[in-house]
């Protein structure tokens, strides 16, 4: 038996490439074939290397390996950069957007794709990050919707209930308000800005005079009017993706919101028993940050669907310096809050002189 192994492991050396090491192992017992079959392999590769020695023509192993990396650097690019939406135009901004960064050494990690931090006297930027570029927003949306309610006049103890037509058959996203809970409308309102409720949000707009149309373009007119030129509102949720806007623009939207004292208090409210007359429910403040006694935060609104990843804005004091703090698709649950974070510990570090990126 010895003998014909040997036999084998010589006939395998002399016909590298050839394929008989491989047809004369089929007819032995698994471990013989898999040793020719092995020592083949470790035969041709030396003969491969030797030749790419001679020719300077790369080995195929080697070529894989150079090709790895460009491949998982593919695979773990930012949303911003490898996002395929239903609106072509739309990702190809957010990809221009991303490739023209310019993010100069000395500022902070960050894992959120757009970023704006701006000083609320002023009006100056401290710190961006492709804080043009056009991205869908999701439930950023509510800021403006409260707006356009308080706007509106509108009886804030009347009482609203909550419909089949306010059931998100869109994304399917589920909701502690059933189908009849009624309440006034300043619950609702709460509800919407500290616990992001969009059957409350979608309420709001139905209730408006003229029902959700008339509320949808009140929310346009009233982007224009504070010069947000760059964004859109399609609904008063945030579920849709062309509900878009730019972290340059949001920044204009908060520090408007910011003057409203109901948006100030109800989205900074860390949580709130609500009396929906059939069951009594508690609801929670969607961003942890509320409850932070390191953080002094006056309004604050965050967001999701997947297309526009995890979204945080804030109007909150940094270093003795009020400021709007603007995060838009981060890139893990908790990457928005851990953003803001480090953006304090560098502003707190750097003071008040900041570079502006230019991104």
């Amino acid at each position: 038996m010895k003998n014909i192994t040997t036999t084998l492991l010589i006939c395998a050396l002399a016909t590298l490439g050839g394929g008989a090491s491989v047809l004369a192992a089929e007819k032995q017992p698994a471990v013989k074939r898999a040793a020719a079959q092995t020592q083949a392999k470790q035969t041709q590769r030396k003969q491969t290397a030797a030749q790419a020695n001679k020719t300077g023509k790369p080995a195929a192993k080697s070529a894989a390996r150079a090709s790895r990396p460009a491949a998982q650097s593919a695979r773990q690019a930012p949303r911003s950069q490898r996002l395929v939406a239903a609106n072509p135009g739309q990702a190809q901004a957010r990809k221009v957007g991303a490739a023209a960064e310019d993010w100069t050494s000395g500022n902070p990690a960050l894992g959120s794709a757009s970023v704006l931090v701006v000083d609320q006297h002023s009006g100056a930027p401290l710190l961006e990050k492709n804080a043009n570029v056009v991205v869908p927003i999701a439930s950023i949306s509510k800021l403006m919707t409260a707006m356009v309610v308080l706007d509106a006049g509108l009886d804030l103890n009347e009482v609203i209930t909550i419909t089949d037509e306010d059931v998100d058959y869109l994304k399917g996203t589920r909701s502690r308000l059933q189908v009849g809970s009624a309440m006034t409308r300043d619950t609702a309102l709460l509800l919407a800005l500290m616990s992001s409720e969009n059957r409350a949000a979608n309420a709001l707009g139905r209730h408006y005079p003229g029902g959700l149309r008339a509320f949808v373009a009140a929310m346009n007119r009233k982007a224009w009017s504070l010069g947000m030129t760059h964004t859109h509102f399609e609904e008063p949720t945030g579920l849709s993706a062309n509900n878009v806007s730019t972290a340059r623009d949001l920044a204009r939207m908060v520090a408007a919101a910011h003057q409203y004292p109901k948006i100030r208090e109800y989205s900074t409210m860390a949580e709130a028993r609500v009396d929906l007359g059939h069951r009594v429910l508690d609801f929670t403040n969607t961003n942890a940050l509320v409850k932070n006694p390191e953080w002094q935060i006056g309004l604050s609104k965050t967001g999701y669907i997947s297309e526009a990843g995890r979204c945080l804005v804030m109007q909150t004091w940094v270093a003795d310096k009020p400021v709007v703090m603007v995060l838009l698709d981060s890139n893990g649950k908790m990457t928005r809050v851990g953003d803001a974070n480090r953006i304090k510990r560098w502003m707190e570090s750097a003071g008040v002189g900041f570079k502006n990126t230019g991104a």
